[in-house]
């Protein structure tokens, strides 16, 4: 019988299994959908499913960079031992070089080919080899110039826990990776103050306002306190204008200007980051259990 794309759909989405896997079990048991799932089942293709609801907030980031582009990449698990097993690291890395060559977006790279199957069939047969959920969470790209690279805490060459991509105009001295190792210690929230969301700066607006009116001061005084608070909260979230680590004399921005380059982009992509993570202690865990009997 003829096995239908809706079929194909359903049976992926019920066991987690690749496109091509869910359709031969399709093939091989007449469009039976019990039977194949039971099919894939047999063949450790249908565990993926078992996983799919657990939280993957471990993981890597790695970064891949050629001829002035530059890629990072998330790849999540659920535990760090698995982020320390080399076959999920040798598979983080053929990710990173995919999406450098056809990467617009996370949808993109998943689609895209890796060793003859779908980025996000590889992926599903790697949560079936290993046994615990893993997601390619995000990717960001950069072009530039030159774009440097850091990781810190790395893993292994060119992926860990925390991956920053710089992009420079101009000829990189050695002063872009300083700033890479910057980016990685402060976190900036943006480039510059024009890139800022407009949203976090009127928060921090009117939480500075509400501080300064406790003081009891005239709302004249408050204003001009107002403007140096804000001007100090650019300072400090803003890479440009942010104190250099490596000369604190100096801010980003003309340390960079000091060493003959502008930068002109960054990423900072950092395992984990926005994931809730649902902590329970052992006797929380088995009083749930018990409650449940």
């Amino acid at each position: 019988m003829a096995i239908t794309a809706a079929q194909v759909k359903e049976l992926r989405e019920s066991t987690g299994a690749g496109m091509m896997d869910a359709k031969k079990a399709l093939t091989e048991t007449d469009g039976d959908m019990e039977a194949a799932v039971d099919w894939l089942r047999t063949k450790g293709l249908a565990k993926a499913a078992k996983k799919s609801g657990r939280v993957a907030a471990e993981g890597l980031v790695a970064v891949a960079v050629s001829n002035g582009k530059g890629v990072a990449i998330e790849v999540n698990s659920e535990t760090d031992f698995v982020a320390k097993n080399a076959d999920f690291q040798k598979l983080v890395a053929d990710i990173a070089e995919v999406a450098l060559e056809t990467g617009e977006s996370v949808e993109v790279v998943k689609a895209a080919h890796l060793n003859g199957k779908t980025v996000e069939d590889v992926l599903t047969g790697a949560i079936a080899r290993i046994g615990e959920n893993m997601t390619l969470r995000r990717m960001n790209m950069l072009q530039g110039d030159e774009i440097v690279h850091y990781v810190h805490n790395a893993a292994t060459d060119g992926m860990g826990k925390i991956g920053v991509l710089v992009a420079l105009k101009g000829t990189d001295n050695g002063i872009g990776k300083q700033i890479a190792m910057h980016i990685a210690a402060t976190n900036p929230a943006a480039l510059s103050e024009a890139d800022l969301d407009p949203a976090v700066v009127e928060k921090e607006k009117a939480i500075q306002m509400d501080i300064a009116r406790e003081s009891g001061k005239p709302e004249a005084v408050i204003e001009k306190m107002i403007v140096g608070r804000m001007n100090k909260f650019v300072a400090e979230v803003t890479l440009l204008n942010q104190a250099f680590v490596v000369n604190p004399d100096l801010t980003v921005g003309a340390a960079a200007k000091e060493a003959g380059v502008e930068i002109t982009g960054f990423v900072r992509m950092e395992v984990g980051e926005g994931i809730e993570k649902k902590e329970e202690d052992f006797a929380a865990e088995v009083a749930k259990t018990a409650a449940g009997n």
